[in-house]
């Protein structure tokens, strides 16, 4: 615990993938003072056909409670 699920288009190289979840676990450290044992990420590529109902709508339109950074606006 955490673990850290990034849904994104295919595509992505597995280097890029690795960079990004290394990113990932160091912030969640940092942030959340959890150690290195206890941080996990996982990709689940979604194609861009699928994206609005199998990410958009149930994960952001339907769950804005849970959304911290909505897309198309900035931090």
């Amino acid at each position: 615990m955490p673990h850290v699920i990034v849904k994104l288009w295919p595509g992505k190289t597995e280097q890029q993938k690795q960079q990004l979840a290394e990113r990932i676990t160091r912030e969640v450290m940092d942030v959340l003072h959890y150690g290195d044992e206890s941080v996990s990420v996982a990709f689940d590529e979604i194609n861009p056909s699928d994206w609005a109902d199998k990410v958009y709508k149930p994960d952001i339109v339907d769950q804005p409670g849970k959304i911290y950074k909505r897309p198309g606006y900035t931090m």
